[in-house]
């Protein structure tokens, strides 16, 4: 009996708790803060599940888009994401966002709102499509943990008083558009285990206050604008990832923690060597230094690290010889040493049949079997050229002329921002901005003095002039010979810019010769135009290796023979491909994009990389050549100063002026028609007109540029990545004067790109 009775009452208190623990209900004020936020954003679909009546928010089972978590009646946790939120990741991922909320959406508000939630540990606010600036009252979730705002529309400083949010232990704002300084007051978060502020525009120096959280395992600030000196990091023993990808950063390389997982250093203005001491990180499994100035030779031991993986040395300006008694680690699967000044042959543990090792050694001078080396000269003009800079006697001279160059640039970059501001201000609504092809004013206005003072104002200039063979005379009897004496056989077209033939010099190197239509030219002005030109370098420009003066009659100050030498690249032009005539050689929509991204960062450093910019650049699929590794390069740009007349009538300012709006548009017009060609065709170009009159209009609705797409892109490409583009395109041919700016088309383009890649890997 007395065990009967202690069964019952057993029974009926489990039966108690667990109805008690059935009911546990959210405090209503809670609730009523969920409502109010679902109210705020909109109410996303999403959420849809919080508008059942009575529902209990604390037993809803997770979902990837809607989580939330209690404890003691209170919300602690709350992650929502949009529905097109896609796979992040140290490279290149990203989350998509949906459309931004409507102009009834304040963020301040927002967060007044989910202030109110003040046991928040967790929260996750991703591709929503929240907008505005993050205001400062964010400090209010002092208990908050973990902050994740990736994938929105906010922009603005971000918020000094998160500093006071000390028990934050990650903090992501990726994928946003804060701009201003990158915060330097990180210290005050002693906790911090992750920091990413990825792709926003973030600008000013890497914030050393980053050395003093030494609880810190991922550092991740790429796609900003970062630039400076990077400090010695060797101190944060804790960090496993470390990514400044694509910022402006132009120190030396800094030491590293010896238990780095993974460093991301590409795409930066890095130079120097790499440090010896890399070989010591023997936690290392992945290594990306390319794209950037860094000289001699990796150290050896990198590619023995017992758990190295991954390196990459692209596009740098390595010289030298590689050891033939490099070690490789069985875990090593990639290697990238391409587009350097590397001799010599690889070592054999790089020069290996193997499959399971992928190494990429074009765009050097080394003794291996493949056909994208260059002749040995080619990787001895660098060492040359510093053994001819490397005397001290002209250091005097030297510091003369860079302060002269120094003070010479202040003033010139002070005046052509006074007068882009005043072109600008005027308005760009005139109907001749939108010039037919046959009418386009070319003639660029560059006085003798603005030639003879022309300076770049781009670090990149400066960058890339010292990668590429410098500039040179060639003799009529070097081309002749080269050229087979300008034989039909060797021509490979005529256009408004002359004749153009392929050559081959006696070191093997391929050329492209172009013979300018006979004219008089002054010799004084002519060599100023060719000197301005020959300091255009660039990795998607196609490099002016020389030039011929031919006057014929020695005393004769004008000459009327001029040919300009091009590196040769040999993969065909856009146009072309994009026909479909070449079955094998049908572009991929991610490599369409690709040579979009690369045309549109030259014309972008065409515009700001010189004093005076090179504005009208007659943009036309087929002045947009492709190499052996499928890189872009831009052709026929800058041409029309050479050719153009040189305006001397100083009284003829407002007509000068008049000329350069219609300059600066032009480039970007242009550029929307070749945006259209990589969707819809090359026949695009025979119908410009015809399109503007008739066709624009389908562009507005999903079915009518359906009906005008390419099938083959319209059935691979990612339908966000292309509807990205085609907007793009549109602005670029807007007839009310708001044409985007390079700058915007360039991260629009990046922005479909990075669409489009993250749709190909999820179909993999």
């Amino acid at each position: 009996m007395g065990f009967r009775n202690f069964l019952s009452s057993f029974c009926f208190a489990f039966a108690w708790s667990m109805l008690i623990a059935h009911t546990h209900q959210l405090q209503s004020s809670q609730t009523q803060v969920l409502l109010q936020l679902r109210k705020q954003l909109e109410y996303p679909p999403q959420l849809e599940i919080w508008n059942v009546h009575g529902v209990d928010f604390c037993s809803l089972p997770p979902s990837p888009t809607v989580n939330t978590t209690c404890e003691n009646n209170f919300i602690t946790e709350l992650k929502l994401a949009g529905n097109k939120v896609l796979k992040g990741g140290y490279f290149e991922g990203f989350a998509v966002p949906n459309k931004s909320l409507s102009q009834n959406f304040s963020m301040d508000s927002f967060v007044s709102t989910l202030a109110r939630l003040t046991s928040l540990k967790v929260v996750h606010l991703v591709s929503l499509g929240m907008w505005g600036p993050l205001p400062d009252k964010i400090h209010r979730l002092s208990s908050l943990e973990h902050l994740d705002f990736s994938s929105n529309f906010l922009y603005g400083s971000v918020p000094p008083r998160i500093s006071a949010m000390v028990r934050l232990q990650t903090l992501v704002l990726d994928d946003n558009f804060f701009n201003g300084t990158v915060p330097n007051w990180f210290d005050a978060l002693q906790n911090l285990t992750v920091l990413s502020l990825r792709n926003n525009r973030l600008g000013g120096e890497f914030p050393s206050s980053v050395n003093s959280v030494n609880t810190l395992s991922e550092v991740i600030l790429s796609g900003n604008e970062i630039d400076g000196k990077l400090p010695d990091l060797s101190g944060l023993r804790n960090l496993h990832v470390l990514n400044l990808s694509g910022n402006k950063l132009s120190s030396s390389l800094p030491a590293l923690p010896k238990g780095l997982v993974m460093a991301f250093l590409n795409k930066n203005s890095f130079s120097g060597q790499v440090p010896e001491e890399y070989s010591q990180l023997n936690h290392l499994q992945y290594l990306d230094v390319s794209y950037n100035t860094l000289t001699g030779v990796p150290p050896s031991g990198l590619f023995s690290l017992p758990n190295i993986s991954y390196l990459s040395f692209a596009s740098n300006m390595l010289s030298g010889s590689l050891p033939h008694d490099v070690d490789c680690s069985s875990k090593l699967g990639f290697v990238d040493l391409s587009n350097n000044r590397l001799r010599g042959s690889l070592p054999t543990c790089l020069n290996s049949k193997s499959g399971e090792l992928i190494v990429h050694s074009g765009g050097n001078c080394l003794s291996v079997n493949s056909q994208h080396q260059h002749a040995q000269s080619y990787c001895l003009e660098i060492r040359e050229a510093k053994k001819s800079g490397s005397g001290g006697k002209n250091v005097g001279v030297t510091v003369g002329v860079i302060g002269g160059g120094v003070v010479a640039l202040v003033v010139l970059a002070s005046a052509f921002l006074i007068l882009v501001k005043r072109y600008c201000s005027r308005g760009m609504s005139e109907q001749h901005l939108l010039h037919k092809p046959g009418l386009d004013n070319s003639d660029a206005i560059f006085s003798s003095e603005i030639l003879m003072s022309a300076r770049f104002i781009s670090e990149a200039a400066k960058i890339n002039a010292q990668s590429l063979p410098p500039c040179r005379s060639f003799s009529f009897e070097e081309l002749k010979v080269a050229s087979n004496n300008f034989s039909e056989t060797s021509l490979l077209g005529e256009g408004s810019y002359g004749k153009l033939y392929r050559g081959r010099l006696d070191n093997g190197m391929q050329i492209a010769i172009r013979c300018l239509p006979s004219k008089k030219y002054s010799i004084r002005n002519l060599r100023l135009r060719l000197d301005l030109l020959a300091k255009l370098r660039h990795p998607h420009l196609v490099c002016l290796l020389g030039h011929c003066i031919d006057g014929g009659v020695r005393h004769d100050p004008r000459i009327d023979k001029v040919f300009l030498i091009f590196e040769y690249v040999p993969d065909g032009n856009f146009q072309a491909l994009l026909s479909g005539n070449n079955p094998a050689k049908v572009l991929s929509w991610s490599k369409r994009l690709a040579a979009l991204i690369g045309v549109a960062r030259a014309v972008h450093f065409l515009h700001t990389g010189i004093i005076p910019g090179f504005f009208n650049n007659r943009l036309k699929t087929n002045n947009i050549l492709l190499n052996e590794h499928g890189m872009a390069k831009l052709s026929d740009y800058g041409l029309s100063v050479i050719s153009g007349k040189i305006d001397k009538d100083e009284g003829e300012a407002e007509g000068r002026r008049s000329s350069q709006r219609r300059i600066f548009e032009d480039d970007a017009y242009s550029f929307g028609f070749i945006i259209l060609e990589s969707f819809i065709g090359p026949s695009i170009e025979s119908r410009r007109e015809a399109f503007l009159l008739n066709e624009m209009a389908l562009l507005n609705s999903q079915d009518g540029w359906q009906r005008m797409v390419d099938p083959f892109i319209l059935t691979t490409s990612s339908r966000e990545s292309l509807s990205i583009v085609i907007s793009i395109a549109k602005k670029c041919m807007s007839f009310d004067g708001s044409r985007p700016s390079f700058e915007d088309i360039l991260w629009n383009l990046q922005y479909a790109a990075q669409v489009q890649a993250t749709a190909d890997d999820e179909q993999k």
